[in-house]
């Protein structure tokens, strides 16, 4: 592997275990205009890296007690519907299209992520168990056509809809995005082809990322990071629509 698939592993991975999952978004792009894959490679091949990696923070949360099973197989199970869908209609469309999409939900990241406030939040009276397997099937179908994890949607959904504290929604992100990456990539099939021998070491390096960013995230000021991973994903879409 080069010095720059090693450097872009460890980010992805540290910015999945600080974000909760939200730092994947960053893979299909890096993968197609940094690696030069194809965009139907770099989402199959960022699907297999995000679950490699998410399994990995997810089993480090199993361990640590830290994921309620009951919330994360309500959201999950969704997740893994949808995401399979999503792949079946991402196998279909258009690089072109694809890439739009992509950027599109970059910028609807970056407004969530700067919005999203590190104080008190309005907590859901009761969490709702159909508001929670709908924010998991339509995560999936994200997942699914472009390759991202939904992190930056699903911890906010989950600390608001759920109450749960911020480090379980992380784990609980985690846990889901594991869930609809591999199901996203049996929906791809024949349509796309991973590159095991540079997914296996990537997603090692960026699963020993991911265990380090949850280790170290209660220790930043997370508010901060998220604004500056905000402004990145404005440049980075910026970037994208510019390619097209």
């Amino acid at each position: 592997m080069t010095f720059t698939a090693v450097a872009l592993a460890l980010a992805i991975g540290m910015a999945m275990g600080i974000l909760g999952g939200g730092g994947s978004i960053i893979a299909v792009p890096a993968f197609t205009f940094l690696l030069h894959l194809p965009p139907k490679d770099a989402v199959v091949t960022s699907l297999a890296v995000v679950g490699l990696a998410a399994t990995a923070g997810a089993i480090g949360g199993l361990l640590r007690g830290v994921v309620p099973i009951a919330v994360a197989l309500t959201v999950g199970l969704p997740a893994t519907l949808g995401a399979y869908g999503g792949a079946m209609v991402g196998a279909r469309i258009s690089d072109h299209v694809q890439l739009a999409i992509l950027a599109a939900v970059m910028f609807v990241a970056a407004i969530a992520l700067w919005r999203e406030q590190g104080g008190t939040v309005s907590l859901l009276p009761q969490p709702s168990q159909a508001l929670l397997a709908g924010l998991g099937l339509s995560i999936g179908v994200l997942t699914g056509l472009v390759g991202v994890g939904g992190g930056f949607l699903i911890v906010p959904a989950l600390v608001i809809g759920a109450r749960l504290p911020m480090q379980q929604a992380a784990a609980v992100s985690l846990f889901v995005i594991a869930l609809a990456a591999f199901s996203g990539l049996a929906g791809y099939g024949w349509h796309a082809t991973p590159a095991w021998g540079f997914i296996v070491p990537f997603a090692a390096i960026a699963a020993a990322g991911t265990l380090v960013g949850a280790t170290i995230a209660s220790r930043l000021p997370q508010r901060r990071l998220q604004q500056a991973f905000a402004a990145s994903l404005v440049l980075l879409g910026s970037y994208v629509l510019v390619q097209l």
